[in-house]
């Protein structure tokens, strides 16, 4: 089990959601969509953010529980 790995895949996918909303902005331009991107997209990205560290001190973690129980 690699958490980290899986904290990469979501940051990935998210950078890949980003490079979508903005090809989607080019032709959304109201309201609307910054309300969207305000609201849900700008939180969305702070917590991958955040969660990416933690996905990475649980993987350290994992690898030293497994290294003293062995």
């Amino acid at each position: 089990m690699n958490i980290s790995a899986n904290g990469k895949s979501i940051a990935m996918a998210t950078k890949e959601l980003i490079l979508k909303w903005d090809t989607a902005r080019e032709a959304w331009r109201d309201a609307k969509a910054e309300e969207f991107e305000r609201k849900y997209l700008a939180e969305l990205i702070a917590s991958v953010d955040k969660a990416a560290a933690v996905f990475d001190q649980l993987d350290k973690l994992v690898m030293k529980v497994r290294s003293d129980c062995e």
